[in-house]
C-alpha cells in the first residue's frame, strides 16, 4: 500500500484481474468497485450491511462492500456477479435463479447469487436452515424468498444426484 497524497494505493484481484485503485483512507469497498473499477452488479443499498445489495465474495466470503473500508481489502480476491459467467455460459447460480424465477426487478440478485454461490462453495449441500441463515442479511422486496430458496436448493439436489 502506497501513500499518494492522503490517498492510498491499494491492489485487488477482482473478478481474476489484478486492478491498482488509488483510495481515500475512509472510501469504502463498495464505491471503488461501482466508481473506479465499473463494476456496477455491486449496489449501493443500506449503507450498513443489512441489505446484502452491495455483497462481493471476498477471499471466498460474502461480505457486504459497504461495510469494508477499500483499504482494508487490500492484496484480496474480490468476486463480483460480472466474474461469475464464462462467456455466455452463465455461473450454475446465475442460471438457477432464472431458472427457479429467483430473479425479478434485479436490484438485490447480484448480492443474493453472490452470498449463494459462497454459501456453495463452502458447503455443496446446506440444509434450509443453513441456506436461510446465509441469506439473512440480502432483502428482497420483489421475489419474496421461496423462489431463491428454490434456486439454491435446486444445485443442491444436482450435486446430490451426481455424487
Amino acid at each position: 500500500m502506497n501513500n499518494v497524497n492522503n490517498n492510498l494505493q491499494i491492489t485487488l484481484v477482482v473478478n481474476g484481474l489484478k486492478q491498482a485503485f488509488v483510495v481515500a483512507p475512509d472510501e469504502l469497498l463498495v464505491d471503488t468497485l461501482r466508481d473506479k473499477g465499473g463494476y456496477t452488479s455491486v449496489k449501493r443499498g443500506c449503507d450498513n450491511g443489512e441489505c446484502g445489495c452491495c455483497t462481493v465474495i471476498m477471499d471466498k466470503k460474502a461480505v457486504p462492500s459497504c461495510m469494508v473500508l477499500a483499504v482494508e481489502a487490500d492484496g484480496s480476491k474480490i468476486t463480483t456477479v460480472e466474474g461469475l459467467a464464462q462467456g455466455d455460459k452463465l455461473d450454475p447460480v446465475q442460471q438457477a435463479f432464472l431458472d427457479k424465477a429467483a430473479v425479478q426487478c434485479g436490484f438485490c440478485t447480484p448480492g443474493m447469487i453472490l452470498t449463494a454461490k459462497a454459501l456453495l462453495d463452502e458447503n455443496p449441500s446446506p440444509t434450509d436452515d443453513e441456506i436461510i441463515e446465509a441469506l439473512e442479511n440480502n432483502y428482497c422486496r420483489c421475489t419474496g424468498f421461496k423462489s431463491v430458496m428454490n434456486a439454491v436448493k435446486s444445485l443442491c439436489e444436482k450435486d446430490s444426484a451426481a455424487g
